[in-house]
């Protein structure tokens, strides 16, 4: 989706502070706010460019300084840019994403799915020195099934199965959820036990082909689970727009990209098309 880069930026401004609260106007790196350095990193998502690339487009976009409080002729450097990515924490980048996702109705009512991303933009070489020969990561997120807003991501390496990150992802917003909807795959009677334990209602598939399975799973059609493509829709608005590709090298910086990427797809509907 492309937007107006100004209207994006400033509405990563407003929504980066938020999320941040008191630590917004911290120094992170070369005396620049903190803040400043995440709507960086969100405007050189969202443009597509590399490190070395984003302060250069900067220098001739004046309106863009302007809104982040930045002198066109000292602009931070790109390594600068690179190192604040390593610095700033997972929470920040959830933080975010919760924030981006409160912008959009919530309706209680979320669909649970996996998707993958690609790493293997890393050379070979890399992946042999780091000792990883994982070339997909596998990504659980949980989506409102009317907004389409990603309320929440896993990110594995290993490819835990579907039941354990549905259950963590579940967890940890159960107090916003009314039902969830998900595949067969996430089907076990342990997380359908636990999702009730929790309050939230389990739209999920079982497998087989017994009177009583199909009966069951016409009942849950009936609730509400024939919305849970809304979750793959959100996966194919972000890939199209972002790319399903990540570009760090470190693990730790896939994950903190992907979670990125996804709070970047949650703004975009929020400002104004080109």
């Amino acid at each position: 989706m492309e937007v107006n880069l100004l209207d994006f930026v400033e509405q990563c401004r407003q929504l980066v502070k938020q999320a941040l609260g008191k630590h917004a106007g911290e120094p992170a790196s070369d005396g620049f706010a903190r803040w400043k350095h995440v709507v960086l990193h969100c405007f050189r998502v969202e443009d597509g460019h590399s490190y070395r690339e984003t302060p250069n487009r900067l220098q001739y976009m004046t309106d863009i300084c302007d809104a982040l409080g930045l002198d066109p002729d000292d602009l931070p450097d790109f390594t600068t840019v690179y190192k604040s990515f390593d610095r700033l924490e997972m929470w920040v980048w959830r933080a975010l994403l919760r924030v981006s996702a409160q912008q959009h109705p919530q309706s209680g009512h979320a669909a649970l799915d996996s998707t993958f991303f690609d790493r293997r933009s890393a050379s070979s070489y890399y992946r042999q020195r780091s000792g990883s020969n994982v070339q997909t990561l596998k990504v659980t997120t949980l989506t409102d099934r009317e907004s389409l807003a990603v309320l929440d991501v896993h990110i594995s390496a290993r490819w835990k199965h579907d039941t354990k990150t549905g259950t963590q992802v579940v967890r940890r917003n159960a107090d916003d959820l009314l039902s969830v909807a998900a595949d067969k795959a996430f089907h076990s009677w342990i997380t359908k036990y636990e999702f009730y334990a929790l309050g939230v209602e389990p739209l999920i598939l079982q497998r087989g082909s017994r009177p009583l399975t199909l009966g069951h799973n016409a009942l849950i059609r009936t609730k509400g689970y024939s919305q849970r493509w809304m979750a793959e829709t959100s996966y194919s608005t972000t890939k199209r727009s972002l790319g399903d590709t990540v570009r760090a090298l470190g693990w730790y910086r896939q994950f903190r990209e992907i979670v990125l990427m996804f709070a970047i797809s949650n703004i975009e509907p929020l400002c104004e098309p080109l």
